[in-house]
């Protein structure tokens, strides 16, 4: 008997076959479950430097955690240095007899720190775990009418000297309904579909109480009636917004510099059609909500209207912007300055001058967009700079020089994201930057010098394009220079007067560092590095980038492969592609963060998963690659993932191509389940979440911008659009593998019907599958995030794997939820006996 099994062992020797690797038995759900977002809590601390710039000078601070605890710094790039802003030890005992609960270096739980306008003077909190009585309640005998008592300090930084703020009081969060003018003198909001103001000081009243009646406030228009409004009601259920009716809502405007004016866009929506999804998880009786949504290809499109306000007159009048049928408006805000982060109020200042503000218009088709300026005194509105293309056209903010005499404009006119520099006129002067990369957004702008500072990615050789750099270059376009050298993903903060900035650079296979730089490019000094050691004892090991064709043999590729941290080189593993088709962006991280949470851990089951690029998909590359899908929104992506799935067998060993999975949420839901009915003897088994499966459904922006619309003008000049795209439900009859259709029932994004409309076409061709509906869930799951993860677990590990093993409880979750019930309570019996023993009640 022995001899029969030994000589096909020796005949397998002989001619060289290597012995097939054999496939893990069972999903490791201990590995997955060491890596809830709970437990990266945890094991991963601070990973780039986040700087609050001071006002008067070149300073920053920021606080940075590690496996020690939180520091807090204050650098001064001029002297190039970086300190403590003052001794923890001492700090927190004098906190601890302040507030007399313990404190101590390591566990200062300091909050809300900023600087006071001396800049020698910090201000925090401290919150203690004494319960006190709320201010504003009358109830003190309800539950929610406590809180916990937080104490507030002041420390001077040059004498070291801490002191309680014993009778400080808080200033109020802005409420969501306020709009400040920046000259802090009054606000705008909205009631009754109508816009009212009132001053600061009714204001602070209605802060402390809402039903003031003592409040003066005074109304400014008296035409907004319903779906006509100026103001803003959604994701209220029908319910609440007849119980809210009456309450102020924000108002969306934009103010001049001298708060003398404000702007807004004005939405007609009363043809447009309604929508609703049913809250089934309320109490009581389960409640509708309606809210308007503008379908591709629908004709009952809303309406924008631009409104100007001349506050001081209490006037306003409706600004003629007609040039396209069905344009969409849009303002932009002036862009925000560092310094004023920890500012108590930010008002919503209007992009330009007092006397002009920039704003665009856009045909209903995308391809045609007007930058304009409004002149305030007069009303005219005069386009300074147009752009046509033939697929969608897409603008970021423009740069203004000196108020508006020069405006940076950014386009993708020659194929790629590029900046060119007009006069205020609209003539174009001269390109700033061009070549093969993508220019991505303004950082920052020297007047006097005339430099402009940039981020852009895919021009330095031999890098993945993707990784994102910051340079600066000379309004002539001479000069350019590259400032954070280095095979990296950068992210920067550009100091206010373009000194300065901090930069955090990583992959997603290396650790971020951060350090400050100055505007030539030159390291000033390393600031961090972030603190893995607690991750990489887990067994954490850094996944891996690769680079393959698209399904044209000719497009590179982008992607990142991750293994189970136990991965065993003998074995074979199923393959999960992790999907976001675009085309806003890819699912493929460049840096390092905390991806583990669905991707990572994903893979701790035993699965070899990928995140990978395809054409049509990142603007982050050429024009051409990024509407590569325009035309064909369901199929576009589907050929490179495949293409790059195969290549990566190819490569490795241990990836069984047999054995392919996919899963994504919203594009990538719908992704996910195209790939399972375009390629059904290819993709095995998908998990698809909030999918978009018919885009007819969809949301008019996304689905007639990057699939197109049709603009038809007939002979007596009247215009239509035809909008008509392929639906996965037009290919349920192919379903070979196993599905899982997921969605929230309240999603007012992707709305549930487009899952449910996938059942129902793969009910009616016969169709096994199986379908998760999650109760009073939006868009992104919310609560309900974890349990969607390890039931996504399940199905893999049961279709790839062929494990089902699992229970009907989820202990996963289960093990990190502290169970509810009586404490025993501990107590010492034997007096006197040398400390007893411990007993429990």
């Amino acid at each position: 008997m022995r001899k029969l099994y030994v000589l096909p062992l020796l005949l397998l020797l002989c001619f060289g076959v290597k012995a097939q690797p054999t496939a893990p038995a069972k999903g490791n759900y201990q590995l997955a479950s060491r890596f809830s977002p709970k437990k990266l809590q945890k094991l991963i601390f601070s990973t780039s430097v986040d700087p609050h710039w001071l006002k008067q000078s070149d300073r920053f601070w920021y606080e940075y955690e590690t496996s020690t605890g939180k520091n807090w710094y204050i650098v001064d790039p001029a002297q190039k240095s970086k300190k403590l802003m003052f001794d923890k030890d001492k700090l927190a005992s004098e906190i601890t007899m302040i507030v007399q609960d313990p404190f101590d270096a390591q566990h200062l739980p300091i909050e809300n720190l900023k600087f006071l306008p001396d800049e020698q003077n910090i201000q925090f909190e401290i919150k203690s775990t004494v319960d006190e009585v709320k201010k504003d309640r009358t109830d003190k005998s309800s539950p929610d009418s406590l809180q916990k008592k937080t104490f507030y300090f002041r420390y001077n930084l040059n004498t070291q000297q801490l002191q309680e703020l014993k009778d400080y009081e808080k200033p109020k969060a802005r409420a969501r309904w306020a709009s400040i003018s920046p000259d802090q003198k009054v606000v705008v909001f909205a009631r009754n579909y109508n816009l009212y103001w009132m001053d600061m000081a009714n204001y602070e009243k209605a802060l402390k109480n809402e039903k003031d009646t003592t409040i003066v406030e005074h109304q400014l228009t008296t035409d907004g009636i319903e779906n006509y409004h100026y103001g803003d009601s959604r994701g209220e259920t029908n319910v609440e917004r007849e119980k809210n009716k009456n309450n102020r809502k924000p108002a969306f405007v934009l103010w001049s510099p001298d708060s003398k004016h404000f702007a807004m866009v004005r939405t007609d929506e009363r043809k447009v059609k309604d929508l609703w999804v049913l809250h089934n998880a309320t109490n009581g009786r389960p409640e509708l909500e309606t809210y308007k949504y503008h379908m591709p290809g629908e004709k009952e499109a809303p309406v924008r209207e631009l409104i100007l306000f001349d506050f001081t007159a209490k006037t306003s009048r409706k600004i003629h912007t007609a040039a396209f049928k069905d344009q969409e408006l849009g303002l932009w805000s002036a862009p925000a300055l560092n310094k004023n982060r920890d500012d108590e109020h930010r008002p919503a200042i209007w992009h330009g001058t007092n006397n002009k503000l920039y704003f665009t218009r856009t045909s209903r088709d995308l391809k045609k967009i007007d930058i304009c300026e409004l002149d305030v005194s007069t009303g005219k509105v005069t386009p300074v700079i147009n752009e046509r293309f033939n697929t969608y056209v897409e603008v970021i903010r423009v740069g203004l020089v000196n108020g508006g005499k020069e405006l940076i404009h950014w386009s993708e006119r020659d194929g790629w994201g590029h900046f060119y520099l007009y006069d205020n006129t609209g003539k174009l002067k001269n390109r700033i930057t061009t070549g093969a990369f993508h220019c991505e957004s303004i950082e920052g702008i020297d007047e006097k010098n005339r430099v402009l500072y940039f981020t852009a990615n895919g021009r330095e050789p031999g890098e993945d394009p993707y990784l994102m750099h910051l340079y600066r270059i000379n309004f002539d376009g001479s000069g350019l220079t590259l400032l954070n050298k280095g095979n990296f993903d950068n992210n920067v903060s550009l100091s206010d007067n373009n000194a300065y900035f901090v930069n955090t650079a990583s992959r997603v296979n290396t650790t971020p560092v951060s350090a400050l730089y100055n505007n030539r490019g030159k390291k000033i000094m390393d600031l961090e590095t972030a603190d893995l050691n607690r991750l990489m004892t887990t067994g954490y090991k850094f996944p891996e980038p690769f680079k393959v064709k698209a399904d044209d043999g000719i497009t590179d590729i982008y992607g990142v492969m991750y293994k189970p941290f136990d991965f065993d080189s003998t074995k074979t593993y199923p393959i999960i592609a992790y999907v976001y088709p675009g085309p806003q962006t890819e699912a493929v991280n460049k840096s390092f963060g905390r991806s583990m949470d669905r991707i990572d851990r994903l893979a701790q089951l035993g699965f070899v998963v990928i995140t990978v690029g395809n054409r049509g998909g990142h603007p982050a590359r050429s024009k051409r690659y990024h509407t590569y899908g325009y035309g064909n929104l369901r199929d576009y992506g589907l050929a490179d993932k495949k293409a790059a799935i195969e290549q990566l067998a190819d490569r490795h060993n241990f990836i069984d191509i047999s054995k392919v999975g996919i899963t994504g949420h919203s594009g990538g839901g719908f992704m996910s389940t195209a790939a399972m009915l375009v390629y059904p003897d290819f993709f095995k088994v998908a998990v698809s979440g909030a999918g978009n499966h018919e885009n007819n459904i969809y949301n008019r922006w996304w689905s007639e911008k990057h699939h197109g619309v049709k603009e038809l003008i007939s002979p007596k000049g009247d215009t239509t659009f035809q909008y008509a795209i392929d639906r996965n439900t037009d290919l349920a009859k192919n379903l070979k593998g196993n599905l899982l259709l997921v969605t929230g029932d309240v999603d007012n994004n992707v709305h549930p019907a487009n899952t449910i409309r996938m059942a129902n076409a793969l009910i009616k061709a016969n169709k096994r599958f199986d379908f998760i509906l999650l109760p009073g869930q939006r868009h992104a799951f919310g609560d309900m995030t974890e349990y969607f993860f390890w039931m996504m677990g399940d199905y893999f590990t049961k279709h790839l794997l062929g494990d089902f093993s699992q229970t009907v409880d989820i202990p996963e979750i289960n093990r990190e939820i502290e169970q509810s019930g009586e404490r025993r309570r501990p107590t010492r019996t034997g007096a006197g006996s040398g400390g007893g023993r411990i007993a429990e009640e």
